[in-house]
């Protein structure tokens, strides 16, 4: 991860201070949320566009390394600030725009949390994404869904 401390003795990480993390954890919430109420999954690139639009952040440049592994960043910190209190994961709304399937962050991170076996084969990576997705779908739904 890269973190330095800016001159005014704050830390940044890729080039954006806690308080805009903050704030993008709180919205890219918000709109994984609302993917899941419309049973849905969004994009990469659909993510950044609403955290752009919503909270007016500067937006990540999927063209430079570090920007994609931000989006990483951002995406642990809002399965992080959420994980406690819906036992999910939200990261796995998102996938990338050309495939139907999670990035390779989604499984590394249920793997450190101990959710995914370790040697877990890519089937049983593809299986826990699904039913992630699905439990996500079924939980902001809620029963009345149809």
């Amino acid at each position: 991860m890269t973190s330095v401390v800016s001159s005014r003795g704050r830390d940044v990480r890729y080039g954006r201070d806690d308080e805009t993390w903050d704030r993008m954890v709180e919205e890219g919430t918000l709109y994984l949320e609302d993917v899941a109420r419309d049973a849905d999954l969004t994009s990469y690139s659909a993510l950044n566009a609403e955290l752009v639009h919503g909270p007016g952040c500067r937006p990540f440049d999927f063209e430079q390394a570090a920007d994609r592994a931000a989006v990483g960043y951002l995406l642990g910190r809002i399965v992080d600030h959420n994980y406690s209190r819906i036992g999910l994961m939200l990261s796995a709304l998102v996938r990338h725009i050309d495939a139907n399937e999670a990035g390779p962050g989604f499984s590394q991170l249920a793997q450190q949390m101990n959710l995914l076996d370790k040697n877990a084969s890519r089937a049983a990576k593809r299986e826990f994404w699904i039913g992630h997705v699905a439990q996500l779908h079924a939980l902001y739904r809620g029963p009345s869904a149809s």
